[in-house]
């Protein structure tokens, strides 16, 4: 009998060249189905979760609203004072209608060593506003990082230790940390043409971390998405949980995503930081829902793939598994990249050991070519059996490619000009 999830969970690893993918559906009970692709997959071991952070930010806030610390309509100056947008208020954070500008001003967050709260404030001053409050959705990350400040300090408790003392320890998420730990995977940017695999750096986001600082597993994040679904009355009020799955706009509530499943409205978020894409979703009413976490950030839509994982039932064709590249053989250096016949932009891919071509107006119709006895010779495709050569200058570089007179350039030609290697070409 084949395993649907399992293959569904090898297609996205293969054509989203993911160094390794990790998937688990969850019932009220416990874990019903988990699986893993890649080379280095492990089902237990750490994954960082981003925006997933968030999530567990605003079930922060809620506790504190039913303790009677804040109220959602409390303006955000209330509790931190004159800063930048003062005037927004926890209920609009939540919701990100706020209108406030979606990043923090300065270098990428995600890839810079985060600062204190107080440099955070002075460096954001409300002049990158994009909206009036509740004119329209506007996804901010710097809306959670004032979201933290406001829980800690109506608390007294900083950020981090709250989130682990009045969340991970009650759950019993004891492998979910701030910092990865020791076993953790590495997170990976893998070159779109290339399919070399890059580290990406890793930064503590300071006082951005409320918005996507977490590390976790599959395990602990079924114990988090079981809370999602109300197993927890005692940490999560039922009240405060319905209030959180109320949508504020079409497909967010108050610090959850809303999406529709085979099975009703499920709610929670996805999350991506440098390296790294997950998701967790379940379905409050029945209980049912699934994690997903991999270690590269390009070439799979985390929301869906996850909905299919859930659903279980649908076919896949089998997808041949992708393997990082090493170094680039000498013959296809300099290859790799985005080519032209004549206006025609066309895509060319070192993958799994072949070169693969697609126009990028057509792009499920693919060429392969291998390397073999020092040619680069067509596998599939119109110029099947066909040598690809690679024309070189003097000093190394590539100038163009060329098959069967089809000329292939780095930049777009006139197809009545004059082009290198001769007459242009009208495919058959």
């Amino acid at each position: 009998m084949i395993d649907r999830r399992q293959a569904r969970l090898e297609l996205a690893q293969g054509r989203g060249r993911l160094p390794s993918v990790v998937g688990a559906v969850f019932d009220r009970y416990g874990v019903v189905w988990a699986g893993r692709a890649g080379g280095g997959a492990d089902l237990n071991a750490q994954y960082r979760i981003g925006s997933i952070t968030k999530t567990m930010t605003a079930v922060l806030v809620m506790q504190a609203r039913d303790a009677g610390l804040v109220d959602l309509d409390d303006p955000v100056g209330r509790h931190l004072g004159d800063i930048g947008y003062a005037e927004c208020t926890l209920r609009q954070l939540l919701s990100h209608t706020s209108g406030m500008q979606s990043e923090p001003t300065g270098p990428w967050w995600e890839r810079t060593r985060g600062s204190d709260f107080a440099a955070l404030a002075a460096a954001n001053d409300g002049s990158g506003r994009v909206a009036a409050a509740g004119e329209w959705f506007h996804y901010s990350n710097l809306g959670f990082a004032l979201l933290g400040e406001v829980v800690a300090r109506v608390t007294g408790s900083p950020w981090r230790q709250l989130v682990t003392q009045s969340l991970l320890l009650p759950l019993g998420m004891t492998q979910t940390s701030y910092l990865p730990r020791p076993g953790a995977q590495p997170g990976f940017s893998v070159g779109h043409f290339t399919g070399v695999p890059q580290l990406e750096p890793l930064a503590d986001t300071g006082a951005m971390a409320p918005a996507g600082q977490l590390w976790s597993t599959l395990a602990d994040l079924v114990l988090w998405g079981q809370l999602l679904a109300g197993a927890r009355p005692d940490l999560l009020a039922p009240e405060s949980l319905a209030e959180m799955t109320s949508p504020v706009t079409a497909d967010y509530g108050l610090g959850l995503r809303l999406t529709t499943g085979t099975t009703g409205t499920l709610v929670g978020h996805t999350g991506s930081m440098p390296g790294f894409l997950a998701a967790v979703l379940v379905d409050p009413a029945s209980g049912i829902g699934g994690v997903t976490l991999m270690n590269a950030t390009t070439g799979v839509d985390q929301e869906v793939l996850l909905l299919e994982l859930i659903d279980g039932d649908l076919d896949h064709d089998g997808v041949e598994p992708w393997v990082p590249s090493g170094e680039l053989p000498e013959a296809i250096r300099g290859v790799p990249g985005l080519w032209f016949w004549g206006n025609t932009a066309t895509e060319v891919r070192w993958h799994n050991r072949r070169l693969e071509l697609r126009q990028l107006a057509v792009p499920d119709e693919i060429e392969l070519f291998g390397l073999g006895d020092g040619r680069i010779v067509g596998l599939q495709g119109y110029h099947r059996g066909e040598t690809l050569h690679v024309v070189r200058r003097p000093d190394g570089e590539v100038d163009h490619l060329e098959v069967a007179t089809f000329v292939l350039t780095r930049t777009p030609y006139d197809p009545a000009a004059p082009i290198p290697g001769g007459p242009p070409r009208q495919r058959a």
